[in-house]
């Protein structure tokens, strides 16, 4: 059987000597142009981790300054239950006296919290209002202080036997408390929360039944050890006589 054979030709072992040749004469721009590739890749290889590592150092900001917060934001929830409790005992105090030592406390640790809370939450509107004051009282106090400086202003009018009862001033607190706490989860990267969130739902059907019907029987003995205890009622700001079901 004939076969069939490709046998290179003069003019093609010419061509590879004359690349080569040529290459060799130009050894100086090969190597110039591999080295300017080399380059190209480092840069792209370097301006892709400097990204990611801007992101790492963004993402690590943004952890620091959601945990300060919220550490602040405790201390905050903790010092506005106590003020509220204290309005709702004020009657129980020994003398005048404890009262105004309770209360005076009270007020310096709001006090502190609204300065501290300065540090996450600065005032909006800073060119618009208060252009005479230092830096960090120019423009309006953001809401989640304002929550505080209500409950601040309330308790430092509040008596311990005149003016509105112990419990209008409480409830009052607890609607500060309410408004403070609203904001401070908004504040919060809510990527976050969400993946928090997620975890707790990626828990089994029958783990989130069983975990909501012990909750149902809590709630019923303390409604039978109780009777007439209003359960989750509504804000003293919208009165409700519903209880909870």
């Amino acid at each position: 059987m004939a076969s069939l054979a490709f046998d290179s030709g003069p003019g093609d072992d010419m061509t590879a000597n004359d690349i080569l040749a040529l290459m060799r004469e130009h050894l100086d721009v090969v190597l110039a142009i591999s080295s300017a590739l080399v380059a190209l890749v480092s840069a792209v290889a370097s301006r892709a981790e400097t990204r990611r590592q801007r992101r790492l150092q963004t993402e690590h900001l943004r952890q620091t300054i959601d945990s300060a917060s919220l550490e602040w934001g405790t201390t905050a929830i903790e010092a506005l239950g106590r003020a509220a409790m204290f309005a709702r005992t004020r009657h129980l105090q020994a003398n005048d006296g404890t009262f105004v030592g309770g209360k005076t406390s009270l007020l310096i640790s709001l006090s502190a919290l609204v300065e501290r809370g300065r540090m996450f939450f600065p005032n909006v509107d800073a060119e618009m209002k208060g252009a005479e004051k230092e830096g960090a009282y120019r423009g309006h106090r953001p809401p989640i202080l304002d929550a505080i400086m209500w409950a601040y202003f309330e308790l430092n009018a509040m008596t311990r036997d005149t003016g509105p009862t112990g419990d209008s001033s409480a409830d009052f607190i607890d609607d500060c408390r309410r408004l403070m706490v609203s904001e401070l989860q908004a504040h919060l990267d809510p990527r976050r929360l969400d993946k928090i969130i997620e975890r707790y739902d990626d828990q089994s059907a029958r783990n989130r039944r069983e975990a909501i019907d012990r909750a149902q029987v809590l709630k019923a003995q303390l409604q039978t050890r109780r009777p007439g205890l209003v359960l989750d009622p509504a804000p003293a700001s919208r009165p409700s006589t519903e209880k909870a079901s």
